[in-house]
């Protein structure tokens, strides 16, 4: 079986130079609609499923995405290598606006997103110490290098709930904590991907140094979308050269983190909710009673 790389990102991405057989895919799910078609295709040995976060034409707040459908969907598309892609403010003097972090950490902030795919009879418990794939990380990290860009490896990312961007005080106390960048969706997608056991790993460009650098101002979201926009070229390169990058056999933890996470007994488990979960629990659990 060939590898097949997931990409949530802008409607930018949807147009990957050498990509062939591209088709619409439209899915339901056990969570409800995704946030758009998936497009499917292939890139060399790789091959390649792009969701638009927000929706064509950018329509969906950052707490109106459904990001179980949306990562349930990769699921059920055969995604075993996830990659957000997304804008985020700098808290650091030198991480500059235009330049790319692979975030490993996180911190979350948001109160108003389901975050699991469990629960209603059924519970687990992943371990998310390190909420992201390490060999995804640097993969792509290496990616961004070839594709000409600045990256920081590494730097703990806040999720904030938005739309509106940060208070100057908020700002200020996510720099004392040692932060790197702020956004507003990472968080959800690494925590569904850790268990529906994809590898995840983050593409955050920096668009703005958010609000505490008084040299730069208050965050004005027309730069944030020409310097977002001017990076687009930049991702599309990274995730074209990620495809031969990847391997085709994964080595990490990431693929077996359900494999000792569920604790509630089998029998008790509602037959409906193995079947909802097949793609997730199947290997572990079979399907329904």
């Amino acid at each position: 079986m060939g590898k097949t790389i997931g990409v949530i990102g802008g409607s930018g991405l949807y147009e990957l130079p050498g990509m062939s057989g591209v088709e619409r895919v439209r899915l339901a799910t056990p969570f409800g609609e995704p946030s758009d078609e998936f497009v499917r295709g292939r890139l060399g040995a790789a091959e390649l499923v792009f969701l638009p976060r927000h929706g064509r034409g950018h329509r969906i707040l950052p707490s109106e995405i459904n990001f179980r459908a949306n990562v349930f969907g990769m699921k059920q598309l055969g995604v075993e290598h996830l990659v957000s892609v997304g804008a985020v403010g700098s808290l650091r003097e030198d991480i500059a606006p235009g330049e790319v972090v692979i975030p490993d950490q996180f911190i979350d902030r948001t109160y108003a997103r389901p975050s699991t795919f469990f629960g209603r009879g059924i519970v687990a418990h992943v371990n998310f110490a390190d909420p992201t794939c390490g060999i995804l990380d640097h993969l792509l990290a290496e990616s961004v290098r070839a594709a000409g860009g600045t990256v920081h490896e590494g730097g703990t990312y806040v999720c904030m709930e938005g739309p509106q961007f940060s208070t100057r005080a908020e700002s200020a106390l996510y720099r004392s904590w040692g932060a790197a960048v702020i956004g507003m969706t990472n968080l959800q997608e690494a925590k569904l991907a850790r268990e529906a056991e994809i590898c995840f790993a983050g593409l955050a460009i920096v668009t703005d140094y958010d609000c505490w650098n008084p040299k730069a101002g208050a965050v004005e979201i027309g730069e944030v979308l020409r310097i977002l926009q001017q990076n687009v070229e930049l991702a599309k390169r990274s995730v074209a050269d990620l495809g031969a990058r990847v391997p085709a056999e994964r080595s990490c933890g990431c693929s077996r983190a359900l494999e000792h996470a569920i604790v509630t007994r089998r029998e008790a488990i509602p037959a409906e909710r193995i079947t909802e979960l097949a793609p997730l629990i199947g290997r572990y659990l079979g399907g329904a009673r």
